[in-house]
């Protein structure tokens, strides 16, 4: 007997109704994929967020009265299983420092085509921190700014400095493992080691925490 495979619950808070219609054509077209509920602003998501319990909810942040941000924020202090990936017109550093101090968990433009939109929400479902490769730039950046305790970088191997490298352009999992000829499990292996060594659990923590070094 085939297995049934796992559909992804996803949420919506964007005021822009062409977006909104778009997503919702293009979602409806996977069948691992499934489009729960679609929000013009934050309040309104925020108040029916909890009894929908989606797996992961796609966040605009410039809304209409509470800003994305905000939502991110206010949400996933109620909703800490939930991943909350922004997508948005915005690349500056404050903005993204600042969505991802707020907890989400993965950060992509507008300007990325619809496969890259899916496989960033399956990416994101499956315990990744996808990032648009020019958000996913700017972090580096950042990080190298605010500087890494030295004992900690230099613990890093050659293949796993590589592999960082490649998470910081914004590879997923897959391509990073396609493009090293090696195994996905592998690359998980790789990237616990990484993060075991800079004492942090995910990409995002990473950037949280040298933003708490200011």
């Amino acid at each position: 007997m085939k297995e049934k495979k796992s559909i992804i619950k996803v949420a919506l808070v964007e005021d822009n109704a062409g977006i909104r219609k778009s997503l919702e054509r293009l979602f409806a077209e996977k069948d691992d994929i499934e489009m729960t509920r679609m929000f013009g602003d934050g309040e309104s998501a925020l108040a029916e967020l909890a009894a929908l319990a989606p797996d992961v909810v796609l966040v605009d942040i410039n809304l209409p009265g509470k800003s994305g941000i905000d939502v991110i924020r206010e949400a996933k202090a109620a909703l800490p299983q939930v991943q909350f990936l922004v997508l948005t017109v915005y690349d500056d550093p404050a903005r993204i420092f600042q969505a991802l101090a707020a907890g989400a968990n993965g950060y992509l433009l507008k300007r990325a085509t619809p496969t890259e939109l899916l496989a960033a929400i399956r990416d994101l479902y499956n315990g990744g921190s996808p990032m648009s490769g020019s958000v996913a730039r700017k972090v580096v950046q950042s990080f190298h700014q605010m500087g890494t305790a030295p004992n900690e970088t230099e613990n890093l191997s050659p293949r796993e400095n590589e592999i960082l490298q490649l998470l910081a352009d914004g590879y997923l999992y897959k391509e990073i493992a396609e493009k090293l000829s090696i195994g996905i499990e592998t690359v998980r292996t790789y990237i616990r080691r990484i993060y075991d060594k800079l004492h942090v659990r995910t990409r995002t923590e990473t950037v949280v925490k040298h933003l708490t070094r200011r």
